[in-house]
Order: structure tokens, then sequence, then C-alpha cells
């Protein structure tokens, strides 16, 4: 027997959608629904978030499956819920404060770090790298039979949060217990563990970023974004050798911000 089409389908006799589902899916759709879920916190899967940051450092190829599912279930591959969001910007704002601890700032010099941190380095860098690996991938790694598809921006804005999830743990929170007594101390061990936190940071955050293009089936040569560890590890090198340390620069940068 051939299906038939119920008087409630979204799908009209001629297999288009109607004008209400088209609109559901459109960007502007999507983008008003996550914003709305944004303030409803009791709609949020804190749980499932949580779990997803667990598993960006043991199995980061597990998220991305679960944004296939999402795919297929939903028909979106950026996230719908802002759950992580939140549970990042809390951890943004906490090791933000230890920062500013172990750099014996003062309350209303932790505040302004706070603010430059929470809106300068994660959400304005975040959306212009974001902006740009959305044109770079659709404009650069779309495959020719696929030119139907395209990445959307929200998910690129979501690969860009879970590579700087780690990154984020690994330079402001894990970082914070030797700042004092190792790294700052202007010694071959002090700017040797701080720059290979830094290399362990950064390359994580391309690796990650990596899954997140390699993970969409209609993307081609997404090896290319592994291509910077080569610069990130002659940089590590070169920073070893000629004595830099990087989060000596990152220190000084943070308390001129404050000033």
């Amino acid at each position: 027997m051939l299906p038939s089409t119920s008087v409630n389908s979204p799908v009209q006799g001629n297999g288009v959608l109607s004008s209400r589902d088209a609109a559901r899916h459109t960007a502007g759709a999507k983008r008003y629904k996550y914003l709305r879920r944004l303030f409803r916190f009791r709609q949020m899967d804190f749980e499932f978030a949580a779990w997803q940051m667990l598993y960006l450092f043991t199995s980061p190829q597990r998220v991305y499956r679960n944004f296939h599912y999402r795919k297929q279930t939903k028909d979106q591959w950026a996230r719908d819920d802002p759950a992580f969001l939140v549970l990042l910007s809390i951890w943004l704002c906490v090791s933000t404060i230890g920062f500013g601890f172990v750099l014996d700032m003062g309350f209303f010099e932790t505040i302004k770090l706070l603010l430059w941190v929470v809106f300068i380095d994660c959400v304005g860098v975040g959306l212009l790298i974001s902006t740009l690996m959305w044109f770079i991938s659709n404009k650069y790694l779309v495959k020719r039979q696929s030119r139907d598809y395209d990445v959307e921006w929200g998910y690129a804005f979501d690969v860009h949060l879970n590579a700087f999830y780690p990154l984020l743990v690994i330079l402001h929170f894990i970082q914070l217990f030797f700042i004092n007594h190792v790294i700052l101390t202007d010694t071959f061990i002090g700017y040797l563990v701080g720059n290979t936190l830094w290399l362990v940071a950064v390359g994580y955050y391309i690796y990650v970023t990596f899954l997140g293009y390699s993970a969409l089936p209609f993307l081609k040569n997404t090896v290319t974004l592994l291509y910077p560890f080569a610069p990130l590890i002659l940089l590590y090198g070169l920073s070893l050798a000629l004595g830099w340390n990087f989060t000596h620069a990152l220190c000084s940068f943070y308390k001129y911000r404050v000033k």
C-alpha cells in the first residue's frame, strides 16, 4: 500500500515543505529557538552537556557522533540546547576569578579582567574564528557533488566552543597551580612547563577543530586543518631555545588590561 499524506503533514502534495515548516528550518528560526532556550534553565540538559565536556578530553570523536544523531533526528548539525554554552561560561568565570587571585588582583581589577575575557576573548574572538571557519569551509572544503549542502554557522560556532573548552581548562585552570611557584620563576623548567601546557592546549584546539569539520560527510580535504601543527611545534622548539615564556606574556597582558 502506498503511503498517504495526512491532513496535518508538513509536506505538501508536490513534496515541498509547507511554508510554516520551511520557516522552522531557517537559520533565523534556529537562532531564535536557541536564544529563547538560553533563559529557560529547566529545559537545558546540563547532565548531557557535562558528559560532552568530559568526552572532549577522553574521546572527542564520541561528541561528534552525537552531532550526527542530531542531524538525523532534528535536521540540524548545530546544538539546539545552550546548556554547553552556559557551563562553559561558568567555567570561564570561575577560572578567570582564579587567575585574578593568583595574579594578586583586587576585586575591581578581577571584575574588569572577567569582562575582558568573557566578551572579548571568548565571545568576540569566538565569533570571529567561527565566521572565518564557516566561510573557508563553505568556500573551499565542500565537495563539488555536494554543493547543495553547506556548513551551518551555528555548527562552526559549536566546533569552536568544543575546541575552546580543553584549551580553557588547561590554560585557565590546570596552569594556575604552577604559575607562581614553577612557570614564572624565570628558569628553564618554568618556561618548559608553561610552554608545554600551551603546546598541549593549542594542539587540542587544532585537533578538536579538525574532528569537527571532518565529521561532515560533504567536506573534503579536512586534513589541511591539521597543518597548523607544523608551525606550532616549530614555535614551541624555538621558544625553548630562546627562553620565551608564553604564560609570562599572558600574565603581563592581563595585568596591562586592568590598569
